[in-house]
């Protein structure tokens, strides 16, 4: 049976563009390993996420995964004490190498913390500015518009997956899928069917074990090989696949920095146990769009992160 687990990588900061992106497409080389890149594309401003101290579950999240050792301490001034750099300007070339190895890129965002904080209630006008902005740096930089999306911090709004099919998107990895539920589909909002096909994020995200149930960094590859192993046993057949493909969501800041041995580790054995990793766009690809089922689009809270998050609900049944 051939397994497919698809490798999207978010790039949140400038640091993550500049030393992650070419250290994951380095390592990614080594392996012979398909991914996805999502970029950032306007200013970085990561300091201003000091204004989620009020969420739930925010200190003990910053508190298990050292925020301030992985980001560094000019990242996390970006935007108060220290101006927003632009990401897209100052690494354009970067993106265009990450392209050029053969992997796939797309759009992450224009600002990571103004969508990741204030999608979940902006207004049409304000969803559509910023996700223009996004692809027209998108197109400065590419020449071409983006295929893909995959929002920051897996934040979206009935705006946002409206503008996925208007944009002209082939898919998106917008979401997650709690469990072992998680397949390619189309999103429905409020009963209205969303034409872009969604691939949610399948997996946790290693920022997202560690600190928890006794997991930290030595072990925590173990960990997240299991739950891939149950959800290969569990997950539901797709038309094209014999099993369900599976998405792990990596970022240029964590797995591309201090915790690049984790992911060289997380490869090695995934390859042994017979998964063939690729892009998001090696998945969208096979699938057949005619089959695909349609659920609806909610938001719930994941272990190990604050917050809610679009995830990927209940079967819909349209008439």
């Amino acid at each position: 049976m051939k397994k497919y687990l698809a490798l999207k990588v978010d790039v949140d900061t400038l640091k993550g563009s500049n030393i992650g992106v070419p250290a994951l497409v380095s390592l990614f080389k080594k392996y012979s390993v398909g991914a996805t890149f999502l970029f950032s594309l306007g200013p970085d401003h990561t300091g201003r996420a000091i204004k989620r101290v009020f969420r739930k579950g925010f200190f003990a999240k910053v508190k298990r995964t050292s925020v301030m050792s992985h980001y560094g301490f000019p990242t996390l001034l970006y935007g108060t004490a220290l101006p927003g750099p632009d990401i897209g300007r100052r690494c354009a070339d970067v993106m265009r190498r990450t392209r050029d190895e053969g992997y796939e890129v797309g759009i992450h965002c224009w600002d990571h913390v103004r969508w990741q904080d204030g999608v979940a209630n902006a207004n049409a006008s304000w969803t559509l500015d910023e996700m223009t902005r996004a692809q027209n740096r998108f197109c400065d930089i590419f020449k071409t518009p983006a295929k893909t999306h995959g929002a920051a911090g897996w934040q979206m709004n009935t705006h946002a997956l409206r503008l996925t099919q208007s944009m002209g998107f082939d898919y998106c990895s917008d979401g997650r899928a709690i469990g072992v539920t998680g397949v390619p589909h189309y999103p429905v909002v409020n009963g209205e069917i969303i034409s872009c096909p969604q691939l949610p994020t399948t997996l946790p995200t290693l920022d997202e074990l560690i600190g928890l149930n006794g997991v930290n960094e030595h072990n925590v590859h173990q960990t997240l090989l299991a739950v891939s192993a149950k959800n290969a046993a569990n997950s539901p057949p797709v038309k094209g696949f014999e099993k369900a493909p599976q998405v792990f969501t990596l970022h240029a800041e964590l797995e591309g920095l201090a915790f690049l041995p984790v992911t060289e580790k997380l490869i090695q054995a995934w390859q042994a146990d017979g998964y063939t990793l690729v892009s998001t766009d090696t998945i969208a690809a096979m699938l057949d769009r005619t089959t695909l089922p349609y659920f609806v689009a909610t938001n719930a809270e994941i272990v190990g992160r604050s917050g809610t998050l679009l995830t990927q609900g209940k079967a819909f049944l349209p008439d």
